[in-house]
């Protein structure tokens, strides 16, 4: 089954940007349907950016709309989530996770993925 390593994530002051990766190993990482999670201190997991394994439909969080960005490169078995204008209340572990899915749906919930990297932190300072 695929692994995930995300790499990327650092101390930034408000306003920066950084780029996070996620690699994936194991089977043909373009089978997978895509998607990029957060969770802060003491809240949920939540729904951060996805993507079809094909590269198409992104679909984004209100709260990221126009500031995040979703990408992949499936000959490369990585994706990508390009973070701009970044705020102190982005703050948070930022994980990648993956599952096999060619549907039309956009998959927002953490129980819809079955694979998952093990985070990397990104830190915003004001």
């Amino acid at each position: 089954q695929v692994q995930l390593v995300e790499s990327g994530g650092g101390l930034v002051q408000a306003g920066g940007s950084l780029r996070l990766s996620c690699v994936a190993s194991g089977p043909t990482f373009s089978n997978y349907y895509m998607g990029w999670f957060r969770q802060a201190p003491g809240k949920e997991r939540e729904f951060v950016a996805s993507m079809k394994h094909s590269g198409g439909l992104p679909r984004y969080a209100d709260s990221v709309k126009g500031r995040f960005t979703i990408s992949r490169d499936n000959a490369k078995n990585t994706g990508y989530l390009q973070l701009n204008s970044l705020k102190p209340e982005d703050t948070a572990v930022y994980y990648c996770a993956a599952t096999v899915y060619w549907g039309t749906q956009v998959l927002r919930m953490p129980d819809q993925y079955d694979h998952w990297g093990q985070g990397t932190q990104v830190t915003v300072s004001s």
